[in-house]
Protein backbone atom coordinates (compact mmCIF):
# COMPACT_ATOMS: atom_id res chain seq x y z
CA UNK A 1 0.00 0.00 0.00
CA UNK A 2 1.18 3.67 -0.59
CA UNK A 3 0.55 7.11 -0.87
CA UNK A 4 -1.57 8.39 -3.58
CA UNK A 5 -0.01 12.06 -3.97
CA UNK A 6 -2.28 14.09 -6.36
CA UNK A 7 -2.57 16.91 -8.38
CA UNK A 8 0.65 19.07 -8.68
CA UNK A 9 1.98 16.92 -5.77
CA UNK A 10 0.47 19.20 -2.85
CA UNK A 11 -2.72 17.80 -2.47
CA UNK A 12 -2.41 14.23 -0.45
CA UNK A 13 -5.84 11.92 -0.60
CA UNK A 14 -4.69 8.94 1.94
CA UNK A 15 -4.78 5.22 0.10
CA UNK A 16 -2.45 3.34 2.87
CA UNK A 17 1.28 3.38 2.97
CA UNK A 18 4.31 1.54 2.31
CA UNK A 19 7.42 2.30 3.90
CA UNK A 20 10.40 2.24 1.38
CA UNK A 21 13.82 0.54 3.07
CA UNK A 22 17.53 1.40 2.89
CA UNK A 23 18.53 -1.18 0.36
CA UNK A 24 21.88 -0.90 2.64
CA UNK A 25 20.52 -2.51 5.71
CA UNK A 26 17.23 -3.37 5.13
CA UNK A 27 15.66 -1.48 7.69
CA UNK A 28 13.68 2.05 6.48
CA UNK A 29 15.00 5.32 7.65
CA UNK A 30 13.80 6.62 11.09
CA UNK A 31 13.08 9.70 12.17
CA UNK A 32 12.75 10.51 15.91
CA UNK A 33 10.42 13.12 16.70
CA UNK A 34 10.44 14.98 20.06
CA UNK A 35 7.23 16.43 21.36
CA UNK A 36 3.25 15.61 19.69
CA UNK A 37 2.82 19.45 19.63
CA UNK A 38 2.09 21.67 15.69
CA UNK A 39 5.78 21.18 14.91
CA UNK A 40 6.17 17.67 15.77
CA UNK A 41 3.01 16.54 14.12
CA UNK A 42 3.36 18.44 11.00
CA UNK A 43 6.68 16.88 10.97
CA UNK A 44 5.43 13.21 10.91
CA UNK A 45 2.73 13.80 8.74
CA UNK A 46 4.77 15.53 6.30
CA UNK A 47 7.05 13.15 6.45
CA UNK A 48 4.66 9.91 5.79
CA UNK A 49 3.20 12.37 2.56
CA UNK A 50 6.66 13.07 1.13
CA UNK A 51 9.56 10.71 1.92
CA UNK A 52 10.01 7.52 2.77
CA UNK A 53 10.97 7.79 6.54
CA UNK A 54 8.94 6.49 8.86
CA UNK A 55 8.54 9.32 12.10
CA UNK A 56 8.52 8.64 15.84
CA UNK A 57 6.74 10.36 18.17
CA UNK A 58 7.49 10.74 21.51
CA UNK A 59 5.52 13.10 24.20
CA UNK A 60 6.32 13.52 27.47
CA UNK A 61 2.43 14.28 28.43
CA UNK A 62 -0.84 11.97 27.88
CA UNK A 63 -2.27 14.91 25.50
CA UNK A 64 -1.54 16.01 21.84
CA UNK A 65 -1.16 19.47 20.54
CA UNK A 66 1.53 20.64 23.03
CA UNK A 67 -0.06 24.73 23.90
CA UNK A 68 -2.28 23.89 21.01
CA UNK A 69 -4.30 21.31 22.82
CA UNK A 70 -7.61 21.22 23.79
CA UNK A 71 -8.18 20.93 27.21
CA UNK A 72 -11.46 18.89 28.56
CA UNK A 73 -13.43 19.20 31.64
CA UNK A 74 -17.18 18.17 32.40
CA UNK A 75 -18.04 18.29 28.49
CA UNK A 76 -16.60 21.90 28.17
CA UNK A 77 -13.44 23.08 26.50
CA UNK A 78 -10.73 25.35 27.03
CA UNK A 79 -8.32 26.57 24.60
CA UNK A 80 -4.98 27.53 25.86
CA UNK A 81 -4.03 30.98 24.88
CA UNK A 82 -5.94 31.21 22.24
CA UNK A 83 -5.31 30.01 18.73
CA UNK A 84 -6.68 31.93 15.20
CA UNK A 85 -5.98 30.12 12.42
CA UNK A 86 -4.95 32.03 9.87
CA UNK A 87 -0.87 32.41 8.13
CA UNK A 88 0.34 34.82 5.95
CA UNK A 89 1.63 31.41 4.87
CA UNK A 90 -1.02 29.38 1.54
CA UNK A 91 0.79 26.45 2.30
CA UNK A 92 -0.16 26.40 5.96
CA UNK A 93 -3.42 28.08 5.22
CA UNK A 94 -4.30 24.77 2.71
CA UNK A 95 -2.78 22.53 5.02
CA UNK A 96 -5.29 23.25 7.75
CA UNK A 97 -8.06 23.44 5.41
CA UNK A 98 -7.01 20.08 3.83
CA UNK A 99 -7.44 18.31 6.94
CA UNK A 100 -10.49 19.92 8.27
CA UNK A 101 -12.75 22.03 5.48
CA UNK A 102 -14.46 25.73 6.55
CA UNK A 103 -17.63 24.52 7.56
CA UNK A 104 -20.90 25.07 4.74
CA UNK A 105 -24.19 24.60 4.28
CA UNK A 106 -27.84 25.90 3.68
CA UNK A 107 -27.35 27.35 7.16
CA UNK A 108 -23.61 29.05 6.99
CA UNK A 109 -23.44 30.06 3.05
CA UNK A 110 -20.74 30.78 1.32
CA UNK A 111 -17.89 31.69 4.40
CA UNK A 112 -15.02 33.98 3.88
CA UNK A 113 -11.56 34.27 5.65
CA UNK A 114 -9.59 37.43 5.80
CA UNK A 115 -6.09 37.32 6.90
CA UNK A 116 -3.09 39.41 6.11
CA UNK A 117 -4.97 41.47 3.81
CA UNK A 118 -6.42 38.13 1.95
CA UNK A 119 -9.87 37.45 1.83
CA UNK A 120 -10.52 34.13 1.10
CA UNK A 121 -13.92 32.98 -0.52
CA UNK A 122 -14.27 29.26 -0.06
CA UNK A 123 -16.72 27.20 -2.43
CA UNK A 124 -18.17 23.63 -2.72
CA UNK A 125 -17.73 22.46 -6.22
CA UNK A 126 -20.41 21.07 -7.75
CA UNK A 127 -20.50 16.94 -8.19
CA UNK A 128 -22.65 14.09 -9.37
CA UNK A 129 -23.68 11.96 -6.72
CA UNK A 130 -21.33 8.95 -7.91
CA UNK A 131 -18.43 11.16 -7.27
CA UNK A 132 -16.02 9.79 -4.73
CA UNK A 133 -15.63 12.56 -1.60
CA UNK A 134 -12.32 14.00 -1.65
CA UNK A 135 -11.01 16.92 1.02
CA UNK A 136 -8.44 19.38 -0.38
CA UNK A 137 -8.16 18.62 -3.99
CA UNK A 138 -9.03 21.69 -5.71
CA UNK A 139 -7.00 24.52 -6.90
CA UNK A 140 -6.52 27.89 -5.29
CA UNK A 141 -7.31 30.70 -8.04
CA UNK A 142 -6.31 33.99 -7.54
CA UNK A 143 -9.06 36.50 -8.68
CA UNK A 144 -7.47 40.27 -9.24
CA UNK A 145 -9.33 43.08 -10.20
CA UNK A 146 -6.78 44.57 -13.37
CA UNK A 147 -7.32 48.23 -11.54
CA UNK A 148 -5.27 46.48 -8.26
CA UNK A 149 -1.99 45.94 -10.93
CA UNK A 150 1.16 47.79 -11.49
CA UNK A 151 1.93 48.90 -15.24
CA UNK A 152 4.47 45.77 -15.08
CA UNK A 153 1.41 43.30 -14.48
CA UNK A 154 1.96 43.31 -9.91
CA UNK A 155 -0.03 43.36 -7.36
CA UNK A 156 0.46 45.14 -4.52
CA UNK A 157 -0.82 43.73 -1.41
CA UNK A 158 -0.29 46.22 0.67
CA UNK A 159 -2.15 48.73 -1.07
CA UNK A 160 -4.77 47.16 -3.03
CA UNK A 161 -4.73 43.20 -1.33
CA UNK A 162 -6.58 40.34 -3.43
CA UNK A 163 -9.25 38.30 -2.76
CA UNK A 164 -8.71 33.97 -3.68
CA UNK A 165 -11.08 31.65 -4.12
CA UNK A 166 -10.39 28.80 -2.49
CA UNK A 167 -12.05 25.32 -3.68
CA UNK A 168 -12.49 22.60 -1.19
CA UNK A 169 -14.37 19.60 -1.34
CA UNK A 170 -17.53 19.12 1.29
CA UNK A 171 -16.29 17.56 4.89
CA UNK A 172 -17.19 14.22 5.30
CA UNK A 173 -17.43 14.39 8.70
CA UNK A 174 -19.99 17.44 9.44
CA UNK A 175 -17.86 17.66 13.10
CA UNK A 176 -14.23 17.60 11.45
CA UNK A 177 -14.95 21.66 10.01
CA UNK A 178 -13.26 24.72 10.81
CA UNK A 179 -15.76 27.49 11.63
CA UNK A 180 -15.44 31.03 10.57
CA UNK A 181 -15.32 33.24 13.41
CA UNK A 182 -15.35 37.05 14.14
CA UNK A 183 -12.88 38.44 15.69
CA UNK A 184 -13.20 40.92 18.85
CA UNK A 185 -10.02 42.03 21.29
CA UNK A 186 -10.59 45.20 23.48
CA UNK A 187 -8.34 46.12 26.68
CA UNK A 188 -10.02 46.77 29.66
CA UNK A 189 -8.19 49.80 31.87
CA UNK A 190 -10.11 52.33 34.11
CA UNK A 191 -12.89 49.72 34.47
CA UNK A 192 -13.88 50.29 30.50
CA UNK A 193 -13.88 49.00 26.90
CA UNK A 194 -11.29 50.36 24.76
CA UNK A 195 -11.05 48.97 21.14
CA UNK A 196 -7.83 46.74 20.24
CA UNK A 197 -5.89 48.52 18.59
CA UNK A 198 -7.07 51.87 19.35
CA UNK A 199 -9.22 53.66 17.44
CA UNK A 200 -10.09 57.09 17.66
CA UNK A 201 -13.69 56.93 18.34
CA UNK A 202 -15.85 59.52 20.30
CA UNK A 203 -16.09 56.95 23.02
CA UNK A 204 -12.62 55.97 23.18
CA UNK A 205 -11.97 59.55 23.60
CA UNK A 206 -14.44 60.08 26.20
CA UNK A 207 -12.99 56.53 28.19
CA UNK A 208 -9.68 58.66 28.43
CA UNK A 209 -10.62 61.85 28.99
CA UNK A 210 -9.24 65.48 27.39
CA UNK A 211 -5.91 65.49 29.61
CA UNK A 212 -4.65 61.89 28.52
CA UNK A 213 -5.94 62.36 24.69
CA UNK A 214 -4.09 65.24 24.51
CA UNK A 215 -0.88 63.81 25.91
CA UNK A 216 -1.44 61.20 24.00
CA UNK A 217 -1.70 63.24 20.64
CA UNK A 218 1.58 64.66 21.77
CA UNK A 219 4.00 62.28 22.55
CA UNK A 220 3.17 60.26 19.70
CA UNK A 221 4.26 63.42 17.66
CA UNK A 222 7.50 63.52 19.29
CA UNK A 223 7.97 60.12 19.11
CA UNK A 224 7.56 60.91 15.19
CA UNK A 225 10.69 63.56 14.64
CA UNK A 226 12.93 61.58 17.89
CA UNK A 227 13.11 57.99 17.18
CA UNK A 228 15.30 56.25 19.68
CA UNK A 229 18.07 54.66 17.80
CA UNK A 230 19.24 51.94 17.89
CA UNK A 231 16.17 50.29 19.63
CA UNK A 232 17.87 48.65 22.16
CA UNK A 233 14.85 47.24 24.46
CA UNK A 234 10.66 46.83 24.29
CA UNK A 235 10.39 49.97 25.26
CA UNK A 236 12.12 52.09 22.54
CA UNK A 237 10.82 49.84 19.79
CA UNK A 238 7.00 50.74 21.20
CA UNK A 239 7.85 54.12 22.08
CA UNK A 240 9.06 54.34 18.54
CA UNK A 241 5.47 53.26 17.29
CA UNK A 242 2.66 54.71 19.56
CA UNK A 243 4.60 57.54 21.66
CA UNK A 244 5.68 57.39 25.27
CA UNK A 245 2.14 58.42 26.63
CA UNK A 246 0.02 55.34 24.90
CA UNK A 247 2.70 53.08 25.53
CA UNK A 248 2.41 53.71 29.04
CA UNK A 249 -1.51 54.10 28.77
CA UNK A 250 -1.71 50.86 26.80
CA UNK A 251 1.38 48.53 26.73
CA UNK A 252 3.81 48.86 29.70
CA UNK A 253 1.46 47.43 32.51
CA UNK A 254 0.13 44.48 30.74
CA UNK A 255 3.86 43.24 28.99
CA UNK A 256 5.54 43.59 32.16
CA UNK A 257 2.49 41.09 33.40
CA UNK A 258 3.23 38.53 31.10
CA UNK A 259 7.11 38.75 31.36
CA UNK A 260 7.45 39.77 34.43
CA UNK A 261 10.41 41.99 33.48
CA UNK A 262 10.75 45.52 32.89
CA UNK A 263 10.29 46.55 28.85
CA UNK A 264 13.37 47.59 29.16
CA UNK A 265 15.47 44.51 29.83
CA UNK A 266 13.56 42.83 26.80
CA UNK A 267 15.02 42.55 23.57
CA UNK A 268 13.32 44.86 20.70
CA UNK A 269 13.53 41.44 18.89
CA UNK A 270 10.07 40.25 20.28
CA UNK A 271 8.50 43.06 19.04
CA UNK A 272 10.05 42.81 15.83
CA UNK A 273 8.84 39.14 15.76
CA UNK A 274 5.69 39.83 17.43
CA UNK A 275 3.70 43.22 16.39
CA UNK A 276 6.21 44.54 13.74
CA UNK A 277 3.93 46.79 11.27
CA UNK A 278 1.53 47.58 13.69
CA UNK A 279 1.54 50.99 15.30
CA UNK A 280 -0.54 54.10 15.74
CA UNK A 281 -0.51 55.10 12.44
CA UNK A 282 -1.52 52.15 10.68
CA UNK A 283 -4.22 51.43 13.72
CA UNK A 284 -5.26 55.08 12.07
CA UNK A 285 -5.65 54.09 8.68
CA UNK A 286 -7.32 50.99 9.62
CA UNK A 287 -9.86 52.35 11.12
CA UNK A 288 -9.93 55.28 8.63
CA UNK A 289 -10.31 52.73 5.61
CA UNK A 290 -12.88 50.15 7.77
CA UNK A 291 -15.62 53.31 7.77
CA UNK A 292 -15.10 54.10 4.24
CA UNK A 293 -16.04 50.61 3.20
CA UNK A 294 -18.05 49.86 5.23
CA UNK A 295 -20.54 52.77 3.81
CA UNK A 296 -19.04 52.37 0.16
CA UNK A 297 -19.45 48.63 0.48
CA UNK A 298 -22.40 47.91 2.01
CA UNK A 299 -24.42 44.98 1.45
CA UNK A 300 -21.48 43.26 -0.34
CA UNK A 301 -20.27 40.16 0.47
CA UNK A 302 -22.86 39.82 3.44
CA UNK A 303 -21.53 42.77 4.92
CA UNK A 304 -18.22 41.01 5.12
CA UNK A 305 -15.25 43.90 5.15
CA UNK A 306 -12.47 43.26 2.60
CA UNK A 307 -9.24 43.85 4.54
CA UNK A 308 -7.04 44.82 2.34
CA UNK A 309 -3.23 45.14 3.77
CA UNK A 310 -4.43 44.19 7.00
CA UNK A 311 -2.14 43.94 9.83
CA UNK A 312 -2.47 40.94 11.92
CA UNK A 313 -3.32 42.75 14.88
CA UNK A 314 -6.11 44.04 13.30
CA UNK A 315 -7.70 40.91 11.41
CA UNK A 316 -10.93 40.61 11.88
CA UNK A 317 -12.48 37.21 10.75
CA UNK A 318 -10.24 33.74 11.17
CA UNK A 319 -11.13 30.59 10.93
CA UNK A 320 -11.35 28.10 14.52
CA UNK A 321 -11.83 23.84 14.92
CA UNK A 322 -15.22 23.29 16.02
CA UNK A 323 -14.13 22.03 19.34
CA UNK A 324 -10.92 23.46 19.90
CA UNK A 325 -7.10 24.04 18.32
CA UNK A 326 -6.63 20.58 19.89
CA UNK A 327 -9.39 18.72 17.50
CA UNK A 328 -7.19 19.60 14.31
CA UNK A 329 -3.83 18.04 16.21
CA UNK A 330 -5.51 15.23 17.02
CA UNK A 331 -6.81 14.28 13.54
CA UNK A 332 -3.16 14.44 12.59
CA UNK A 333 -2.34 11.88 15.55
CA UNK A 334 -4.77 9.60 13.90
CA UNK A 335 -3.00 10.01 10.62
CA UNK A 336 -0.06 9.83 11.25
CA UNK A 337 -0.69 6.37 13.24
CA UNK A 338 -3.05 5.19 10.18
CA UNK A 339 -0.17 5.74 7.59
CA UNK A 340 2.44 3.31 9.76
CA UNK A 341 4.21 6.45 12.27
CA UNK A 342 4.24 6.04 15.95
CA UNK A 343 3.46 8.02 18.38
CA UNK A 344 4.03 7.08 22.11
CA UNK A 345 2.61 9.22 25.09
CA UNK A 346 4.00 9.35 28.05
CA UNK A 347 7.62 9.06 27.26
CA UNK A 348 10.02 11.96 28.27
CA UNK A 349 13.52 12.35 26.45
CA UNK A 350 16.59 12.34 28.82
CA UNK A 351 19.22 11.16 27.09
CA UNK A 352 20.83 12.51 23.91
CA UNK A 353 23.57 9.91 22.73
CA UNK A 354 25.99 11.83 20.18
CA UNK A 355 29.13 10.66 18.03
CA UNK A 356 31.18 13.60 16.54
CA UNK A 357 28.31 15.43 14.61
CA UNK A 358 25.45 13.21 14.60
CA UNK A 359 23.11 12.38 16.92
CA UNK A 360 22.58 8.16 17.27
CA UNK A 361 19.62 7.61 19.87
CA UNK A 362 17.43 9.02 22.40
CA UNK A 363 16.32 7.57 25.93
CA UNK A 364 12.96 8.33 27.26
CA UNK A 365 11.29 7.45 30.52
CA UNK A 366 8.06 6.96 31.25
CA UNK A 367 5.77 7.57 34.49
CA UNK A 368 6.90 3.78 35.82
CA UNK A 369 10.37 4.31 35.64
CA UNK A 370 10.66 2.23 32.65
CA UNK A 371 13.43 3.42 30.52
CA UNK A 372 13.82 3.16 26.06
CA UNK A 373 16.17 4.15 23.50
CA UNK A 374 15.12 5.37 19.95
CA UNK A 375 17.80 4.92 17.53
CA UNK A 376 17.20 7.11 14.34
CA UNK A 377 18.73 8.48 10.59
CA UNK A 378 16.63 11.95 11.60
CA UNK A 379 16.29 13.52 14.87
CA UNK A 380 13.70 16.30 15.30
CA UNK A 381 13.45 18.57 18.64
CA UNK A 382 10.52 20.44 20.14
CA UNK A 383 11.61 19.97 23.58
CA UNK A 384 13.09 23.06 25.40
CA UNK A 385 16.53 24.20 24.26
CA UNK A 386 17.83 24.31 28.07
CA UNK A 387 16.86 20.84 28.90
CA UNK A 388 17.87 19.57 25.21
CA UNK A 389 21.61 20.50 26.29
CA UNK A 390 21.22 19.38 29.82
CA UNK A 391 20.05 16.16 28.07
CA UNK A 392 23.50 15.57 25.25
CA UNK A 393 26.05 13.89 26.02
CA UNK A 394 28.82 15.32 23.55
CA UNK A 395 31.17 17.97 25.02
CA UNK A 396 29.16 20.98 25.41
CA UNK A 397 31.80 23.84 25.32
CA UNK A 398 31.17 25.95 29.04
CA UNK A 399 29.84 29.30 27.07
CA UNK A 400 27.54 27.22 25.09
CA UNK A 401 26.12 25.50 28.28
CA UNK A 402 26.34 28.98 30.38
CA UNK A 403 24.31 30.52 27.57
CA UNK A 404 21.78 27.43 27.90
CA UNK A 405 21.63 27.29 31.82
CA UNK A 406 20.68 31.40 31.08
CA UNK A 407 17.70 30.59 28.85
CA UNK A 408 14.68 31.70 30.58
CA UNK A 409 10.80 31.02 30.08
CA UNK A 410 7.33 32.04 31.60
CA UNK A 411 5.02 30.39 32.43
CA UNK A 412 1.12 30.00 32.74
CA UNK A 413 -1.87 29.42 34.43
CA UNK A 414 -5.48 29.24 32.76
CA UNK A 415 -8.45 29.07 35.34
CA UNK A 416 -11.76 28.38 33.68
CA UNK A 417 -14.64 29.32 35.11
CA UNK A 418 -17.85 28.77 34.35
CA UNK A 419 -21.07 31.65 35.08
CA UNK A 420 -24.47 32.29 35.23
CA UNK A 421 -23.50 35.74 33.70
CA UNK A 422 -21.13 38.23 33.31
CA UNK A 423 -21.54 41.38 35.37
CA UNK A 424 -20.71 43.63 32.21
CA UNK A 425 -22.50 43.07 28.95
CA UNK A 426 -23.25 44.68 25.58
CA UNK A 427 -25.51 47.45 25.50
CA UNK A 428 -28.02 44.96 23.89
CA UNK A 429 -28.11 43.05 27.40
CA UNK A 430 -26.17 40.12 25.41
CA UNK A 431 -23.03 38.49 26.32
CA UNK A 432 -19.87 40.57 25.32
CA UNK A 433 -19.16 39.66 21.96
CA UNK A 434 -15.01 39.43 22.66
CA UNK A 435 -12.74 36.44 21.99
CA UNK A 436 -10.20 37.78 24.42
CA UNK A 437 -10.27 40.98 26.95
CA UNK A 438 -6.66 42.52 27.85
CA UNK A 439 -6.76 43.23 31.36
CA UNK A 440 -4.50 46.53 31.40
CA UNK A 441 -6.06 47.19 35.37
CA UNK A 442 -2.57 47.42 37.16
CA UNK A 443 -4.49 46.58 40.53
CA UNK A 444 -5.04 42.61 39.72
CA UNK A 445 -2.15 40.50 38.04
CA UNK A 446 -4.91 39.28 35.84
CA UNK A 447 -3.34 39.44 32.35
CA UNK A 448 -6.18 38.24 29.60
CA UNK A 449 -9.66 37.06 30.30
CA UNK A 450 -10.99 34.82 26.89
CA UNK A 451 -14.97 33.70 26.65
CA UNK A 452 -14.73 30.54 25.30
CA UNK A 453 -18.45 31.07 24.01
CA UNK A 454 -17.12 33.13 21.44
CA UNK A 455 -14.34 30.88 20.12
CA UNK A 456 -16.80 27.92 19.33
CA UNK A 457 -20.27 27.71 20.95
CA UNK A 458 -19.23 23.78 20.74
CA UNK A 459 -16.75 24.59 23.86
CA UNK A 460 -19.70 25.42 26.23
CA UNK A 461 -21.51 21.85 26.90
CA UNK A 462 -24.99 24.16 28.23
CA UNK A 463 -25.30 26.94 25.63
CA UNK A 464 -27.19 28.95 28.79
CA UNK A 465 -23.91 29.29 30.95
CA UNK A 466 -21.09 31.73 30.50
CA UNK A 467 -17.42 29.82 30.36
CA UNK A 468 -14.20 32.09 30.49
CA UNK A 469 -10.44 31.45 31.27
CA UNK A 470 -8.61 33.58 33.12
CA UNK A 471 -4.83 34.01 32.00
CA UNK A 472 -2.01 34.27 34.52
CA UNK A 473 1.82 34.93 33.36
CA UNK A 474 4.25 33.13 35.80
CA UNK A 475 7.27 31.77 36.95
CA UNK A 476 7.21 28.31 38.26
CA UNK A 477 9.27 29.42 41.32
CA UNK A 478 6.04 31.58 42.33
CA UNK A 479 3.59 31.61 45.20
CA UNK A 480 0.85 31.51 42.00
CA UNK A 481 2.48 28.57 41.01
CA UNK A 482 2.39 26.97 43.58
CA UNK A 483 -1.03 27.80 44.88
CA UNK A 484 -3.38 24.73 45.53
CA UNK A 485 -5.96 24.53 42.64
CA UNK A 486 -9.10 25.53 45.11
CA UNK A 487 -7.75 28.71 46.20
CA UNK A 488 -6.00 30.13 43.08
CA UNK A 489 -9.70 29.81 42.05
CA UNK A 490 -11.00 31.95 44.70
CA UNK A 491 -8.41 34.05 43.90
CA UNK A 492 -8.89 34.28 40.56
CA UNK A 493 -12.42 34.97 41.16
CA UNK A 494 -11.92 37.64 43.70
CA UNK A 495 -9.95 39.12 41.15
CA UNK A 496 -12.55 39.29 38.16
CA UNK A 497 -14.73 40.43 40.68
CA UNK A 498 -12.53 43.44 42.33
CA UNK A 499 -12.42 44.90 38.59
CA UNK A 500 -16.38 44.59 37.88
CA UNK A 501 -16.48 41.67 35.75
CA UNK A 502 -18.92 39.73 36.99
CA UNK A 503 -20.32 38.76 40.60
CA UNK A 504 -18.71 36.44 42.60
CA UNK A 505 -21.87 34.44 43.43
CA UNK A 506 -22.36 33.71 39.58
CA UNK A 507 -19.26 31.41 38.98
CA UNK A 508 -20.87 27.64 39.57
CA UNK A 509 -17.74 25.68 38.58
CA UNK A 510 -13.87 25.89 37.49
CA UNK A 511 -11.15 24.63 36.20
CA UNK A 512 -7.14 25.22 37.26
CA UNK A 513 -4.54 24.15 33.99
CA UNK A 514 -0.95 24.96 34.52
CA UNK A 515 1.52 24.88 31.31
CA UNK A 516 5.65 25.58 32.09
CA UNK A 517 7.18 26.96 29.71
CA UNK A 518 4.54 28.34 27.80
CA UNK A 519 7.01 31.58 26.22
CA UNK A 520 10.50 31.51 25.78
CA UNK A 521 11.92 34.56 27.26
CA UNK A 522 14.03 37.21 25.04
CA UNK A 523 16.30 38.30 28.25
CA UNK A 524 18.48 36.39 30.14
CA UNK A 525 21.48 35.11 28.18
CA UNK A 526 19.23 35.51 24.99
CA UNK A 527 21.73 38.33 23.57
CA UNK A 528 24.09 35.28 23.36
CA UNK A 529 21.93 33.15 21.78
CA UNK A 530 24.03 32.75 18.37
CA UNK A 531 26.60 30.61 20.38
CA UNK A 532 23.94 28.25 21.22
CA UNK A 533 22.25 28.22 18.13
CA UNK A 534 26.24 27.56 16.75
CA UNK A 535 26.26 24.38 18.81
CA UNK A 536 23.29 23.17 17.87
CA UNK A 537 23.44 23.40 14.32
CA UNK A 538 27.00 21.51 14.50
CA UNK A 539 24.49 18.34 14.36
CA UNK A 540 23.97 17.74 11.23
CA UNK A 541 21.14 15.32 11.59
CA UNK A 542 19.55 16.91 14.80
CA UNK A 543 16.37 19.94 13.60
CA UNK A 544 15.65 22.01 16.16
CA UNK A 545 11.66 22.91 14.80
CA UNK A 546 8.86 24.92 16.68
CA UNK A 547 8.46 27.60 19.76
CA UNK A 548 10.63 26.32 22.43
CA UNK A 549 12.37 23.92 20.46
CA UNK A 550 14.23 27.03 19.20
CA UNK A 551 13.50 29.10 22.07
CA UNK A 552 11.75 31.84 19.38
CA UNK A 553 8.30 33.16 20.03
CA UNK A 554 6.34 32.09 17.19
CA UNK A 555 3.11 31.21 16.41
CA UNK A 556 1.16 27.94 15.70
CA UNK A 557 2.19 28.66 12.11
CA UNK A 558 5.41 29.22 12.31
CA UNK A 559 6.03 26.72 13.92
CA UNK A 560 4.42 24.23 11.00
CA UNK A 561 6.48 26.07 8.94
CA UNK A 562 9.83 25.52 10.84
CA UNK A 563 9.03 21.49 10.33
CA UNK A 564 7.95 21.84 6.72
CA UNK A 565 11.33 23.56 5.77
CA UNK A 566 13.18 20.86 7.48
CA UNK A 567 11.33 17.98 5.31
CA UNK A 568 11.39 19.96 2.06
CA UNK A 569 15.27 19.98 2.72
CA UNK A 570 15.37 16.12 3.06
CA UNK A 571 13.46 15.82 -0.22
CA UNK A 572 15.93 18.22 -1.81
CA UNK A 573 19.11 16.25 0.06
CA UNK A 574 19.93 19.13 2.18
CA UNK A 575 18.51 21.15 5.05
CA UNK A 576 19.53 24.85 4.88
CA UNK A 577 19.65 25.56 8.59
CA UNK A 578 19.86 29.69 8.24
CA UNK A 579 16.65 29.22 5.56
CA UNK A 580 14.74 27.31 8.86
CA UNK A 581 16.31 29.81 11.54
CA UNK A 582 14.90 32.79 9.30
CA UNK A 583 11.25 32.19 9.88
CA UNK A 584 9.22 34.47 11.66
CA UNK A 585 12.79 36.92 11.27
CA UNK A 586 13.09 37.35 7.95
CA UNK A 587 10.82 40.06 5.98
CA UNK A 588 9.02 37.64 3.80
CA UNK A 589 7.57 35.74 7.41
CA UNK A 590 6.95 38.93 9.21
CA UNK A 591 3.29 39.38 9.97
CA UNK A 592 2.72 42.54 8.45
CA UNK A 593 1.59 43.74 4.76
Amino acid sequence: MQLRIDGAGERYTQVGIEIATDDRSGVARRAVIIGAGPAGLTAALELLRRTDVMPIVLEASEEIGGISRTIKYKGNRMDIGGHRFFSKSDRVMQWWMDLMPPEVGDDVGTPEISYQGKTRVVEVPARLEEEPVLRGVGPIVIETDTDELDVEGHVHPEEHGHTETVVVAEPVDPDLVMLIRPRKSRIYYLRKFFDYPITLTAQTLGNLGVVRTLKVGTSYMVSRVRQISPEKSLEDFLINRFGRQLYLTFFKSYTEKVWGTPCDEISAEWGAQRIKGLSLTTAVKHFVRKAFRGKTRAGAAGGDVSQKGTDTSLIERFMYPKFGPGQLWEHVAELVQEGGGEIHMGWKVDAIHCDGTQVVSIEAVNAAGERQTFAGDYFFSTMPMRELVEAMDAEVPANVREVSEGLQYRDFITVGLLADRLKVQEPDGGLLKDTWIYVQEPDVILGRLQIFNNWSPYLVSDPTKVWIGLEYFCYDTDDLWKMADEDLKKFAIAEVAKIGILNAEDVTDGHVVRVPKTYPAYFGTYDRFDELRAFTDGFENLFLVGRNGMHKYNNQDHSMLTAMTVVDGLVSGRVDKAKLWGINTEQEYHEEK
